[in-house]
Parts: C-alpha cells; sequence; structure tokens
C-alpha cells in the first residue's frame, strides 16, 4: 500500500477528529457544542458568525473545561480562530451566547459557523515543514508517526478504561454477594429468634409443654 493510502486509512480510522457544522443562533439565545477530550490533545477552532440585523446584539463565545475554567473566550465574536490543549481527560464546552435586546420587533437568527479541528488534524503540517526544511515524504512520514502514537495512545487509554470497568464490575460484584450473604443471615437470625419466641409465647399460655 502506498503511503498516501495508508494515512488516508489512519484518518478513516477516526485518528484525530475534524468536526464542522452550522447553526441558526436566535436572539438572547444560547447554544453549546460539547467535546469529551482526553489528556494532552490540541484543539483548534475557526469560527464566523454573520451580523447581527440590529444595533446592539452581539454574540459572545467562551471555551470551558467541565470545572467552569475559561480556554478562551471573545466578546462580539464575529471571525476568528482559538487554540488550546487539554490538561485533563474531561469534557470541554464551546459555547455562543447571543446578547443585547433586539427591541420590540423580530430580528433573523445568526448563521454561526464553526470547525473544530483536535488531535493530528490539528497540527499545522506546512508550517513544520517550513520550520524544520522537511521533504514532502519527510512530511508524510512526520503525518504517519503522529497518527500512529495517537493510534497506540487511543488503545491504551482503551485497556486502561477496560481495567477500570472490570474492577469496579468486580467490586460491584463482590459487595452485591457480601450483602446478600448478610441478608441470609439476618432472615435466618430472624427466623430463629421467631421460633424461639413463639415457643415462649405458647408456653406461657400453656398451649404446649
Amino acid at each position: 500500500m502506498r503511503l498516501p493510502g495508508l494515512l488516508a486509512l489512519l484518518l478513516a480510522l477516526g485518528i484525530g477528529g475534524c468536526h464542522g457544522l452550522s447553526f441558526h443562533l436566535p436572539p438572547q439565545t444560547r447554544k453549546c457544542l460539547k467535546e469529551e477530550l482526553h489528556r494532552d490533545v490540541m484543539v483548534t477552532g475557526e469560527y464566523e458568525v454573520s451580523e447581527a440585523a440590529a444595533p446592539g446584539v452581539r454574540t459572545d463565545l467562551r471555551v470551558t473545561d467541565s470545572s467552569g475554567h475559561t480556554l478562551y473566550s471573545k466578546e462580539d465574536a464575529k471571525k476568528g480562530k482559538f487554540a488550546f490543549t487539554t490538561d485533563n481527560y474531561e469534557i470541554y464546552e464551546i459555547c455562543f451566547e447571543s446578547q443585547g435586546q433586539p427591541g420590540n420587533f423580530r430580528i433573523p437568527d445568526q448563521l454561526v459557523s464553526l470547525n473544530i479541528k483536535h488531535g493530528v488534524e490539528a497540527r499545522n503540517y506546512d508550517d513544520i515543514a517550513k520550520a524544520e526544511k522537511l521533504k514532502p515524504l519527510e512530511v508524510d512520514l512526520r503525518r504517519l508517526e503522529d497518527l500512529s502514537e495517537s493510534i497506540v495512545k487511543d488503545f491504551a487509554f482503551m485497556k486502561q478504561r477496560e481495567e477500570e470497568m472490570r474492577d469496579t464490575n468486580e467490586s460491584t460484584s463482590a459487595r452485591v454477594f457480601c450483602f446478600s450473604i448478610f441478608s441470609m443471615l439476618c432472615l435466618v437470625g430472624l427466623a430463629t429468634w421467631q421460633v424461639f419466641y413463639l415457643r415462649r409465647f405458647f408456653k406461657a399460655k400453656k398451649l404446649i409443654e
């Protein structure tokens, strides 16, 4: 298999990521995109927001992690780019919020276009080639090496998650087993107590000897 074909195959497997989408943002509303990412993953985004049809209306952009830390913020966002590298494995949120009072008349929704890349797809290999003076074949080899490392990290992460889930299942099963034994012992103890109690009661009533 030729090198470009191998690169295309690896990209088809979903290594790295690229998401492009467009949506309409009504006035005074907030729309967010959530992405679950691993640690030490480079993320780049490019956005464009159509002009507001009324004065005093703007759209703010904010990128946060699950703890609420702001990774990127832009008021009156119209067109631009952002980039950050994840610190931990968690969910990251990209939000567009329409601000301002449109008045008593209805105005058209703003069109938001967003293109997000992460992992290998977020790296600019043209700049790397210029900085390190790499030939086209060397650039392809560098991209292939990064893709391979990404595959290895993904498999290692999946193995770690599988081990964590297995440990959780085993721990849960052990707790259920112990609780079942405890419940049985309680039932046996309660039944034994009832037998002795009823025996004493009947003897007291002289119903049995």
